[in-house]
């Protein structure tokens, strides 16, 4: 799917959701906005409503030149550990664009392993429009994936918490012990299921 050879204008933003969670996956998203269509707020998607992420997840998609989403697994996660499941994650978007960027903006300190030119930027979600987009773009999928996943574990409270370490969550934890999609490396789950 990726083009021979990467244009050197082409900037893409790649931003993750969800390390900080107990359960499901971690995702990451890559965005290359059109310079000739400005999206209007545009920011780090933890200091938007849902409501506002979910309209500009759309108009992301219909107006980016390229954007694409992956994820790594529970399984994945535990193996490696959240930073480098993260990065995989991360890897597996910028792989599945449709065209090579030829310069990836990184939120964060750490980066994945890419064939091209790559910056990590601290507090990128905030200060630019395609990590902005790109975290956005994560964010509305991992949810929607753990709203997925409400429906097969509806005992945990998904659909609230998302897994993060929530207190209605760890008395869920606590209740019922974890299941498939807990991060069994997790030092909260692992004790959880240690003193049960």
């Amino acid at each position: 799917m990726q083009s021979a050879s990467a244009d050197s204008t082409t900037v893409c933003g790649v931003d993750e959701a969800g390390r900080g969670p107990l359960a499901g996956p971690v995702y990451a998203a890559c965005v290359v906005l059109n310079p000739n269509h400005v999206i209007d707020g545009l920011a780090d998607s933890k200091q938007l409503s849902e409501k506002q992420r979910d309209a500009l997840t759309i108009e992301i998609k219909q107006h980016a030149v390229a954007w694409a989403i992956a994820s790594a697994t529970v399984e994945e996660i535990d193996r490696l550990n959240i930073l480098q499941a993260s990065l995989l994650a991360m890897q597996r978007a910028v792989q599945s664009l449709p065209l090579k960027p030829g310069r990836v903006l990184i939120d964060g300190k750490h980066s994945p392993a890419l064939n091209c030119e790559v910056q990590t930027i601290v507090n990128g979600d905030r200060l630019i429009p395609a990590i902005s987009a790109a975290s956005i773009l994560a964010k509305t999928a991992r949810d929607a994936e753990m709203l997925r996943l409400h429906q097969l574990y509806p005992q945990y409270g998904f659909d609230r918490h998302k897994g993060y370490p929530t207190k209605a969550h760890f008395q869920a934890l606590q209740q019922h012990g974890s299941c498939d999609i807990h991060r069994q490396s997790f030092a909260p789950v692992k004790n959880i299921n240690l003193n049960r």
